[in-house]
């Protein structure tokens, strides 16, 4: 009886046995190396998975500023009282020429510096530059909030002859307005319109 109960100690006892600190080690850099093996792989998943929502508001931006652009005035000479004649018709005052590096001259008391609201035609948005925190709606309400960590850029200039080709119009009566805003996570978006001189 005794020697059958000493025989049940020495086998429980090799079954119990515990872990080396070898085996702990080892243990723990094979866990470090798969967690960094995953990690690395959904790491720019992680990344990419908002880039959707980026590019929703992104066009929301994009359209918003163009909407706003194309509610001007074709030209600082266009009539705002509903007069028959355009800028650079017989009779009625020449549109603005674009200056020989493409930038437009500066009018009277507007510049990109001046809040846009004060902007009156499309080419006072020419080289138009804002940040999130920089952006306020139509009531001057700040939407640093909502566009934190994106950027909007806007350009205008006269259409080429490739872009008026079969409407019937000459380059100088068509403007293209550029807005391209950047998202947080560096995807540029790019949206174009055509203001014409109507």
């Amino acid at each position: 009886m005794l020697a059958s109960s000493m025989l049940t100690i020495a086998v429980s006892g090799r079954r119990q046995r515990g872990v080396s600190l070898i085996e702990l080690i080892v243990g723990i850099v094979v866990l470090a190396i798969a967690l960094s093996l995953v990690t690395a792989v959904l790491g720019p998943l992680y990344i990419k998975s908002t880039d959707p929502w980026h590019q929703v508001r992104a066009t929301e931006l994009g359209q918003s500023m163009l909407n706003d652009i194309m509610a001007r005035s074709f030209d600082q000479q266009s009539p705002r009282s509903g007069s028959i004649l355009r800028c650079g018709e017989s009779g009625a005052p020449a549109c603005t020429v674009q200056n020989a590096d493409g930038s437009w001259p500066a009018d009277p008391g507007e510049s990109a510096a001046d809040n846009r609201l004060r902007f009156n035609d499309v080419d006072d948005f020419d080289n138009f530059t804002a940040n999130g925190s920089l952006l306020t709606n139509i009531l001057a309400e700040d939407l640093a909030d909502v566009y934190r960590n994106y950027q909007l850029q806007v350009r205008v200039r006269y259409a080429s002859a490739a872009d008026v080709s079969g409407i019937g119009l000459a380059p100088d009566q068509v403007k293209v307005i550029t807005v391209t805003v950047i998202t947080p996570t560096g995807s540029a978006l790019q949206f174009s319109s055509y203001k014409g001189n109507w």
